[in-house]
C-alpha cells in the first residue's frame, strides 16, 4: 500500500479540509488507467476529498496516484489490491478508517470484458469476469452503503456499460454482468430513496481505452461504426451527471437515444442486430 503523499496534505504542503477525525474520502477501483484514472482525476478535482484509487498492479497504480495528486493538490492513497479477493473490503477499510476516513464517494469501475462465443471461454475466464463484475462490486457496495445511510449521506456511482440494456451475442456474459450493474443499481437507487444516500449507474458505450482490445473485440464492427469517447468525457460526464442527481447517466450525445432505442426494440430484432455488430469482423 502506498500513500502519495504521506500525511494529509496535498502535493504543494496546503492542508485539506474536513474534520480529521472521519474525513470523507472518494473511492475508485480500476484506478490506475482509462476511466477509473480519469474519473480519479476529475472528483479529486471536484470534491477536493482524498482519493483512495485502487487496481491490481502496483507500479502503474503508484504512478497514478502521484498523477492525480500533484494535478490536484489533494491526498491520494494507491492501494494495490485484488477487490476480488475474501477480504478486499476488509482490506479497503482498514486502509481508510486508519487514516481518519470514510468512503463518502465509492466508484466502483474495475471489471474485465471477454469476447467471442461463449462455449469457447476458458471457464476460469468466465468466474472471472463474474467475480470482478458482479460479485466484488456487490459486496463492495455492500459493505459501504450501511455507513452512509447511516451518516444519511454518501453516493455509490457503478460504471456499467451501454451494453447493460441488451444481451450481446459475442459478448454474452460481459453484456449480461453489466445487466445485472444496472438492475442492482436502479433497484438500490430505489431502496435508499429518502435517506439522503444515491446510488447511480454510469452506461458509456465505446471508450477510446485498451478494454476492447483487451477482449479481443477491437475489430468487431461496432468499433467501426459507433464513435468512442475519450476517457476524460465519460468522467467529465459522470461527473455533471452525478452533480445533477441523475440516477442513469449516459454520456455522449448519442448515448441516451441509443439506450432507448435498446430497451424498446423488440429482442427478436434487437438481439439479432447487435449480435452482427459485435462478431462481425473488419481489418483481419
Amino acid at each position: 500500500m502506498s500513500e502519495i503523499p504521506t500525511n494529509n496534505q496535498g502535493s504543494s504542503g496546503v492542508s485539506l479540509p474536513g474534520d480529521a477525525r472521519n474525513r470523507p474520502a472518494v473511492v475508485v477501483t480500476g484506478a490506475s488507467e482509462g476511466i477509473g484514472l480519469a474519473i480519479a482525476h476529475r472528483f479529486a478535482a471536484g470534491t477536493g476529498y482524498p482519493v483512495v484509487m485502487i487496481a491490481r498492479r502496483a507500479p502503474p497504480l503508484e504512478a497514478a496516484a502521484r498523477e492525480v495528486a500533484e494535478r490536484s493538490n489533494v491526498e491520494t492513497i494507491a492501494l494495490p489490491l485484488d477487490i476480488t479477493a475474501p477480504d478486499a473490503a476488509d482490506t479497503i477499510e482498514t486502509a481508510l478508517r486508519t487514516r481518519g476516513l470514510h468512503a463518502e464517494i465509492l466508484i466502483n469501475n474495475a471489471g474485465v470484458g471477454l469476447g467471442g462465443d461463449f462455449a469457447r471461454h476458458d471457464e476460469a475466464d468466465i468466474a472471472d469476469l463474474l467475480d470482478l463484475n458482479v460479485r466484488a462490486l456487490s459486496l463492495l457496495t455492500r459493505r459501504f452503503l450501511p455507513g452512509m445511510i447511516e451518516r444519511a449521506r454518501g453516493s455509490i456511482i457503478n460504471i456499467a456499460s451501454l451494453g447493460g440494456f441488451a444481451p450481446g451475442p459475442y459478448q454474452a456474459a460481459y453484456y449480461a454482468s453489466k445487466a445485472y450493474v444496472v438492475s442492482l443499481t436502479r433497484a438500490l437507487a430505489s431502496e435508499v430513496g429518502g435517506t439522503g444516500v444515491r446510488v447511480v449507474v454510469v452506461a458509456p458505450g465505446p471508450v477510446s481505452t485498451q478494454f476492447h482490445a483487451r477482449m479481443g473485440a477491437d475489430h468487431a464492427l461496432y468499433r467501426y461504426l459507433m464513435p468512442a469517447l475519450s476517457a476524460q468525457a465519460v468522467a467529465n460526464a459522470t461527473w455533471r451527471g452525478w452533480k445533477l442527481g441523475f440516477r442513469v447517466i449516459h454520456p455522449g450525445p448519442l448515448t441516451p437515444l441509443t439506450s432507448l432505442m435498446m430497451r424498446v426494440t423488440p429482442w427478436l430484432v434487437l438481439v439479432p442486430i447487435v449480435g452482427w455488430l459485435l462478431g462481425k469482423r473488419l481489418g483481419r
